[in-house]
């Protein structure tokens, strides 16, 4: 039994000793163990320092649509009008033509059932007076010419009148100087005979005879005087004639060229009734086509903006809204100032839609899952509301192997958030960029392309 409990405490007193020789083995190999440690932590810090690392620039946003006829848009009445009938209903498709509203009419200029047919007829009256202005249009060119014709013959014979009265004076002027000649010859001769008589020549009845011829050469001169004058006068009067021909012709001219005149005036009056009748009839043609208010393209009404049967709508009013139905679906983001210069018409965009789960990885979108291919297609010139620039992403084309092709389900204006693709940089330098708060780094200088310019480049 001694002997037994002797052996027991050699073993608890060599286990005491183990125990410590353990103890300070542990002391002596404690630091190295954590040096080694310390060692192997710093050399993944420096290898994880310098992995690859994708710079990007964070947007968010909506869907919308690429181009603007594929967004949403209110359907709006041409026409004043009270609402008779709605053919659709919200949520509704509609093919382009189809008919969303039906009005009646308002305006008291339009209530008369027959009013193209009233119009018709006013315009069948006009066009009898245009007739009828055409007609006196020509009469009085007819009239014209006839008196055109007849002041020709009028005015030769009255210019041969002239003529032949200048004869007569040129005669008779001719023949007073014959008289006056005769009457002079006949003084010289009763001179020369008086002093014949004084001298014996002569008789008393010469003298006497000669003093009778000079009285009668005398009188012829009155005469061919007087002759003369009437001569002049007869030349004064056809002229007088002449011009008494000349200017009843223009008298009647005047007075036919007027009536021409004011023929056309009212022919081109009577026109204008006429266009603006025809342009009243086609106005009430178009207007009455307008009681049916259509669709301007295929889509979906989403809301009617006016209610009930009766309620009177003005003209232009909106009536609804319509989302077109295939539209090329598009993303706006909302990028910082600081990150649009660094953004190219061929950068890559990873997008995540609102309802679609998804896994980003910022420095690695390669790995994201449930991520999206997009291409950035439009960068506005000018800034939106809160000094961000909006960029449109359109979808790539083709899509990529490793990719999906965007949901068919998006809808516009549904929330999305993007990151656009830059160059890869060291973990080390993202870390330093971000501390800093420098912008990303440029691979190559921007370019001034049709995206920058507001256009759609082909993908």
């Amino acid at each position: 039994m001694a002997n037994q409990l002797k052996f027991i405490q050699q073993i608890h007193n060599w286990e005491d000793i183990d125990r410590e020789s353990n103890k300070a083995l542990l002391v002596a190999k404690g630091p190295r163990i954590l040096g080694k440690i310390m060692l192997i932590l710093l050399a993944a810090f420096i290898i994880i320092l310098l992995l690859p690392w994708r710079q990007t620039i964070p947007g968010r946003g909506s869907v919308t649509a690429l181009r603007p006829e594929d967004r949403p848009q209110t359907v709006q009445n041409q026409i004043g009008g009270r609402i008779e009938r709605w053919a659709v209903r919200e949520g509704q498709e509609v093919k382009k033509g189809d008919t969303i509203l039906v009005l009646s009419e308002t305006s008291q200029s339009y209530f008369d059932p027959e009013l193209p047919a009233r119009l018709n007829e006013q315009l069948d009256a006009k066009r009898g007076s245009e007739t009828a202005a055409a007609q006196k249009m020509e009469a009085t060119n007819a009239q014209i010419q006839a008196m055109t014709s007849g002041l020709r013959y009028q005015l030769s014979a009255a210019e041969n009148k002239v003529k032949q009265a200048i004869n007569y004076v040129e005669i008779d002027s001719a023949d007073l100087v014959a008289v006056k000649n005769f009457y002079e010859t006949s003084k010289a001769r009763l001179v020369r005979y008086e002093a014949g008589y004084k001298n014996g020549l002569f008789s008393l009845t010469d003298i006497e005879t000669r003093r009778l011829k000079l009285q009668e050469d005398n009188a012829k001169v009155i005469s061919q005087q007087n002759k003369l004058n009437n001569s002049k006068q007869n030349l004064l009067n056809a002229r007088i004639d002449l011009d008494n021909i000349r200017a009843k012709y223009q008298e009647g001219l005047a007075k036919a060229q007027s009536d021409l005149s004011s023929a056309v005036s009212s022919r081109a009056s009577v026109r204008g009734e006429i266009a603006k009748l025809r342009n009243e009839i086609a106005n009430i043609g178009v207007r009455r086509s307008l009681y049916v208010v259509r669709a301007p393209q295929s889509g979906f009404v989403v809301k009617t903006l006016k209610a009930g049967i009766g309620e009177n709508i003005k003209e232009g009013e909106s009536i609804a809204t319509l989302q077109p139905k295939s539209p090329l679906v598009a993303v706006e983001l909302y990028v910082d100032a600081m990150d649009v210069p660094l953004i190219l018409d061929t950068s890559d965009v990873r997008l995540q839609f609102e309802g679609w789960p998804s896994v980003q990885f910022a420095g690695w979108p390669s790995v994201a899952v449930g991520t999206f291919a997009g291409k950035v297609a439009v960068i506005d010139r000018v800034s939106s509301a809160g000094g961000k620039y909006r960029v449109l992403i359109k979808q790539t084309y083709p899509v990529p192997a490793n990719d999906e092709k965007w949901p068919e389900q998006l809808r516009q204006g549904s929330g999305a958030f993007g990151r656009i693709v830059l160059r890869s940089v060291p973990l080390w330098y993202e870390i330093w960029r971000q501390l800093n708060g420098f912008p990303p780094s440029l691979e190559k200088e921007p370019k001034g392309d049709k995206a920058s310019d507001g256009k759609e480049k082909k993908g």
